[in-house]
């Protein structure tokens, strides 16, 4: 269950997206520009603002390169995605230009430790330096 930080005009709001892990990408697509509608127009329900175990933010939205996502307790973790900007990168001793982002993690060190969280931003890297 992955929880959403939505802004809305009075603040934030974290909607979730229930068995996310069950979705294929276009089904999880419409949910989450579902639950961002209406948690801009204030249409959620209060069953859908609970229950997350994870949330993502995605602080680039407004220009921010890098966070410190704060978690939204009790969940077990929060990562956040900065601003997606055309950098200079080496591939196969290459001069490239490709789209690149910062992400951060913030996790619960009672619920994971420090090496399955560094797997965890690693897997994560490696699926969007991937995607196909």
């Amino acid at each position: 269950h992955v929880g959403m930080a939505t802004a809305v005009p009075n603040g934030l709001v974290v909607p979730v997206i229930f068995n996310a892990d069950e979705m294929n990408l276009l089904g999880l697509a419409r949910k989450i520009n579902d639950l961002a509608e209406r948690a801009r127009t204030n249409r959620l329900s209060p069953q859908e603002l609970q229950g997350g175990t994870f949330t993502v933010t995605n602080h680039g939205a407004s220009g921010s390169i890098i966070g410190a996502p704060i978690i939204n307790q009790p969940q077990a973790g929060i990562l956040g995605i900065g601003v997606i900007e055309k950098r200079v990168k080496v591939i196969n001793d290459a001069i490239a230009i490709r789209p690149c982002a910062y992400v951060s993690f913030s996790f619960d060190h009672r619920i994971l430790d420090g090496a399955t969280a560094d797997a965890f931003v690693m897997d994560i890297k490696h699926r969007l330096e991937n995607f196909a």
